[in-house]
């Protein structure tokens, strides 16, 4: 293989690895939990806070 073949290959990797270490990072927060997700419904047992 030609050195310019292995480094578009490499460059080529590297973006695409680039891309997915982004969404990665992303995707770490993108769903919420279940006390964020249930926090407007006020404490278990209780009625739920009017709005």
């Amino acid at each position: 293989m030609s050195n310019t073949t292995s480094t578009e290959a490499k460059r080529k990797r590297a973006h695409q690895k680039a891309g997915q270490r982004r969404k990665k990072i992303q995707s770490k927060h993108s769903t919420l939990s279940n006390t964020e997700l249930f926090a407007g419904f006020g404490e278990p047992g209780k009625p739920a806070p009017k709005k």
